[in-house]
């Protein structure tokens, strides 16, 4: 039997022709994400809904992956912060208490000539609807309102009947949950400051102007960490959860190039906020949020407290109270996701072929190898060993069996979706019980024995992993 023997690599480095990163676009990505099923426009044999998603098989597999690194980071890995599932509805009280009632608003202009809208403090980033060459404004034809507030909050009913129901709204954060729990962790998990509360959940904003994709949408999944500090430590631990965040997308393979931190001025932070950095990644629209970390002080323990009459503080064993600050990372799976998609992708031509893939961090990546017969044919006596090995790894990873058309074209789909390795039989198999395993990203080829291929891709996901680029 051969151990680990390795072949000649197929893949002559200087053959090989890459397209630089600004050439990765927005329709490029939506056209991957269409083409392999990683993500559909909603409601699409109905004329679709304006910024409302679907996500196929390999969008779910990748944000499982993205949600489960994130949650294990927050909770697994650490002592000081708890999960948390709160309602997505809540009592209607919660949102006036926050100030979303009164000011989660935006700027909303009509032009009453293309009968277009457009936020108000956004008109440069817009296009005209008769002119898409010239902004709002712009021509003489456009004819502009003046700016009202609009509140992006989605109202519902609660009630048996619209008219006998009490108004409530859909959440446009998932923080809320979060404050007015406060009470209940603090005294049910025993912690004290510093600790956190995570959660992951779905938030809604019925927002003017959605679009670019994943990036602004109207239904969209946030992981959002409130961690509760004495008053005196929220300078430090606010730089220190900058940071920590900006440290796991390194993690997750994101190019330090790609990524960097912005401090927020005072006109533009929140109502709420004392201070407020962006985590931004450099998008095919430019530089934009990707995370927000913001010291909220005690606004919202101390808002909730007023309007409840519970107190919401935390009380030392020698009897002194105080209102913890919040340092609050939060962030968009949703957004992780089109950062890791524009950060994977690439094109190549390999031997005069193009191939098109996707090199994610095999941590993230939807499915982590591939399990393909050279030859598909029961006859052909490949299929056995490739479906039984596809069985065994199966009980421990994602991995797929393809024998689906030509191996070229299996290894170019595999490509398409991310799958870090694939693992084929063919006729040396036969003879002496070993696999070629292809590499995604390197094209390099050896040859592993059967019995060993399960060893080498549970070493193989451990490895420190970054992007080729950085190599």
């Amino acid at each position: 039997m051969l151990v680990g023997r390795s072949v000649a690599v197929k893949r002559n480095p200087d053959n090989v022709e890459r397209v630089s990163t600004d050439a990765v676009t927005m329709d490029k990505i939506v056209s991957l994400c269409r083409r392999r099923g990683f993500v559909f426009p909603s409601s699409e044999i109905y004329g679709g809904l304006g910024s409302t998603y679907d996500y196929g098989h390999y969008g779910v597999l990748t944000k499982n992956n993205i949600r489960s690194r994130w949650f294990s980071s927050m909770v697994q890995e650490r002592d000081d912060i708890v999960a948390l599932d709160s309602a997505v509805i809540l009592n209607p009280l919660v949102w006036e208490a926050s100030g979303h009632v009164e000011g989660f608003t935006d700027p909303l202009v009509d032009c009453r000539t293309c009968k277009l809208r457009f936020r108000g403090d956004r008109l440069e980033d817009s296009q005209c609807g008769r002119k898409p060459s010239k902004k709002p404004g712009e021509t003489s034809d456009c004819d502009l309102t003046e700016a009202r507030q609009f509140n992006l909050m989605f109202e519902t009913s609660v009630g048996a009947l619209v008219e006998g129901g009490s108004k409530a709204y859909l959440r446009p954060e998932t923080a809320q949950g979060i404050f007015i729990n406060f009470k209940n962790v603090l005294q049910l998990a025993r912690r004290r400051p510093p600790f956190g509360i995570a959660q992951v959940g779905k938030s809604f904003r019925n927002e003017i102007t959605p679009g670019n994709f994943l990036f602004r949408l109207r239904e969209f999944e946030q992981m959002e960490m409130e961690f509760f500090v004495p008053p005196d430590d929220a300078e430090r631990w606010h730089a220190y959860w900058i940071e920590a965040r900006l440290a796991w997308y390194h993690g997750l393979g994101l190019r330090e190039a790609n990524l960097r931190v912005r401090e927020h001025g005072p006109e533009e932070r929140s109502h709420y906020s004392l201070a407020t950095s962006d985590i931004e990644y450099l998008y095919p629209i430019g530089w934009s949020e990707l995370e927000g970390v913001a010291n909220r002080g005690d606004y919202d323990l101390r808002q909730h407290t007023e309007a409840s009459g519970t107190k919401l503080e935390y009380v030392d064993p020698d009897g002194s109270r105080y209102t913890p600050f919040v340092i609050e990372p939060a962030v968009s799976i949703d957004r992780i996701l089109l950062a890791l998609l524009v950060d994977a992708y690439a094109e190549e031509v390999v031997e005069e072929r193009q191939r098109t893939l996707l090199r994610l961090h095999p941590a993230v990546a939807p499915v982590k190898a591939a399990v393909l017969p050279l030859i598909s044919k029961a006859e052909a006596g490949m299929v056995e060993p490739a479906r039984k090995l596809y069985e065994e790894l199966r009980r421990d990873h994602l991995v797929e069996y393809d024998d689906g058309g030509n191996i070229g074209r299996r290894y170019r789909r595999q490509d398409e979706i991310g799958t870090p390795w694939a693992f084929t039989i063919d006729d040396v198999t036969l003879e002496d019980g070993t696999v070629t395993v292809r590499d995604r990203d390197s094209l390099a080829q050896e040859r592993l024995p059967l019995e060993g291929v399960r060893a080498w891709l549970d070493d193989a996901l451990e490895r420190p992993w970054s992007p080729p680029q950085q190599h």
